[in-house]
């Protein structure tokens, strides 16, 4: 929804993080060299020269993703899976780390362009932002009323470094056989879960792989467990499943193919998860 500070929290990750911040406004007649930049005939040289986009950013966010045409969209693929961009046959390598945030507009239906199953898979996950409750809508009237905060003012909690080495720790929390399993089983069961078109593909176990190392990490343990699976289950692969009409037609929900998975599927006991 809009108006709920995707861009305020965007920006300031970015900021904590001591990372360079870009943004891109979706619209219809954006192209794919406003994003990933052109080449330009430099006279002086009398060669072309490349002029990198926006996308040479260390957090790009992508407002609005589903207002771009799908040849647009599609200039992100490479980008979001190796890391790199191909302009005029010639490779440019993207900064280390990259992180594309991407929001879509979730009222229009007119002048958007749904995303292709091919995208949607290389989003890690998918968070919704409701409206606040009560009391944190409170908070941001007494916080954000009487002064503007911006997050230019934020100290950088630490740099690019400290980051790759947090991330190197994430790697290094181990996942046991039973643990491992557990994943695999999952997301063949999404493949088979009653009115499910397309389910998460090996890329998604990959990903709700690191998503419970990275939430095991959180909460200070070396090793992983199903809990930390089962938390992260939702945001990794519902975007990644897609229903048949006929189970749309009924109201029937990716949230809810999820669920029910995860209440069909084995649960290894602790000591397994621990153990291998």
């Amino acid at each position: 929804m809009p108006g709920v500070g995707k861009t305020m929290l965007a920006k300031s990750v970015a900021r904590s993080l001591a990372l360079d911040f870009r943004r891109v406004q979706c619209t219809p007649d954006l192209v794919p060299s406003d994003i990933t930049g052109v080449s330009v005939f430099d006279p002086a040289t009398q060669r072309f020269e490349y002029r990198p986009g926006p996308l040479f950013a260390n957090v790009l966010l992508v407002d609005e993703i589903n207002r771009a045409t799908p040849r647009t969209q599609s200039a992100l693929l490479e980008a979001m899976q190796e890391r790199q961009v191909t302009v005029d046959d010639a490779t440019h390598e993207l900064p280390e780390p990259f992180f594309l945030i991407a929001t879509q507009n979730p009222i229009e239906l007119e002048g958007t362009f749904p995303l292709p199953e091919a995208q949607l898979d290389r989003f890690h996950c998918l968070i919704e932002l409701g409206y606040p409750g009560a009391e944190e809508e409170d908070e941001i009237l007494r916080t954000h009323g009487p002064a503007s905060i911006l997050p230019e003012t934020l100290e950088p909690l630490f740099g690019i470094e400290e980051l790759a080495l947090l991330r190197d720790e994430v790697r290094r929390v181990r996942v046991g056989d039973a643990v491992r399993r557990y994943i695999g089983d999952l997301a063949r069961g999404t493949r088979t879960a009653v009115g499910v078109d397309l389910g998460a593909s090996p890329r998604a176990g990959i990903a709700l792989f690191r998503a419970a190392q990275a939430h095991a990490a959180l909460r200070g343990r070396g090793y992983a467990l199903p809990d930390d699976v089962k938390s992260q289950a939702g945001g990794v692969l519902r975007h990644r499943i897609f229903l048949g009409a006929d189970a749309e037609m009924r109201g029937r929900t990716t949230s809810a193919v999820i669920a029910e998975v995860l209440s069909r599927t084995p649960v290894p006991a602790e000591q397994q998860a621990v153990a291998g």
